[in-house]
């Protein structure tokens, strides 16, 4: 059996990785919008609504969250936080679905954390540095909101933010992953 040490594995995967990375250059009034959508929050105008989605989504979910419960609680915040965000839940499930699928406590290689795999340099820009980026409420109201700085920034082009989101801008493999995730499952 090989014994691989764990730290000296996580720096060598780190270091290549780390190279490439580029971290998004934020003015202050970028920062300061980004900072105000982190902290607000709720989402369905009413139950009959609440119920249909929810039970729509349910569904598809199970393949990743086995129990009823923690999928309607998973499904209640990626609503809430999409709506909050003004973004399509279906999208958020899409880019949750590739990738962590749906493992809230993932971490990269690179280090991005939780669901929505987000880079903890975000922490410090737009949040609090002692923020948990595994806690699944505050992963997708990091996530949520950076996926729609990224919107913005690419004028409204989903592919382009999408591949902003994941730090391969000018390639749209990530992309399409997403959007195909999208309309095989989540639409």
């Amino acid at each position: 059996m090989i014994r691989i040490c764990l730290p000296l594995l996580l720096a060598l995967a780190w270091a290549p990785a780390q190279a490439q990375m580029q971290i998004p250059q934020i003015d202050q009034e970028q920062r300061r919008a980004l900072r105000a959508a982190i902290s607000q929050a709720d989402s369905f105008t009413d139950r009959y609504d609440a119920e249909v989605w929810l039970m729509a989504k349910s569904q598809p979910l199970a393949r990743f969250i086995k129990d009823p419960d923690e999928r309607m609680r998973v499904l209640k915040a990626v609503h809430r936080e999409a709506t909050l965000a003004e973004l399509q839940p279906e999208i958020v499930l899409a880019v949750i679905q590739i990738e962590s699928a749906f493992n809230p406590y993932a971490v990269s290689r690179v280090g991005a954390q939780g669901m929505m795999q987000v880079m903890p340099f975000w922490k410090k820009e737009i949040g609090s540095p002692e923020d948990n980026l595994i806690d699944m409420d505050t992963n997708l109201r990091y996530g949520c909101t950076i996926l729609k700085h990224y919107i913005g920034k690419a004028k409204g082009n989903l592919a382009n933010a999408l591949a902003y989101y994941n730090g391969s801008y000018g390639r749209h493999t990530y992309s399409s992953k997403v959007l195909d995730a999208w309309a095989d499952r989540w639409r």
